[in-house]
């Protein structure tokens, strides 16, 4: 994913999926250790660039292995904690990271769902639909851009 290859005119929100766009997927499997994380080649300097040109960067996740207790919200946190640390020292930043555990599907802050972009909403009144970019590598990412009203972005970094 390179960002001239981004519809990035009029985009000052960009939100980023996490597994799959940031790091690699482990399939059949979750992000449980910081061991486990390995970041997609290139997209540390892509951050960085986006950084740079977008007001506001976001990570809008679902974290089901805490909600099956795979994994405990502190290990989450921790993983987080140290990937924003490495995207720091790239150049880059990321203004907050939204995770939902929940694993009930139809749970409000689970992605398709919107619960996530609400709180994006209120805690950044600023940020609209219309000047705002998903980038996922899901369905689920692209179904929760449409139910969101903002463009989505589909990649595939399998």
């Amino acid at each position: 994913m390179k960002m001239q290859n981004l519809p990035l005119e009029g985009i000052n929100t960009i939100l980023l999926d996490r597994d799959g766009v940031i790091n690699k997927l482990r399939h059949n499997d979750y992000v449980k250790t910081w061991n486990e994380f390995e970041f997609i080649p290139g997209i540390l300097d892509l951050i960085a660039e986006l950084s740079a040109e977008i007001k506001h960067l976001f990570i809008v996740t679902n974290q089901r292995g805490v909600g099956k207790g795979v994994m405990s919200e502190e290990a989450l946190l921790n993983i987080h904690g140290l990937m924003l640390d490495e995207i720091l020292r790239h150049g880059g930043r990321i203004d907050k990271i939204y995770y939902c555990t929940a694993v009930d599907d139809n749970d409000y802050f689970r992605k398709p769902n919107i619960g996530m972009w609400e709180t994006i909403r209120l805690e950044y009144p600023d940020v609209q639909a219309d000047s705002t970019l998903m980038i996922g590598d899901s369905e689920s990412d692209m179904e929760f851009a449409k139910n969101c009203g903002i463009i989505g972005i589909k990649v595939n970094n399998a």
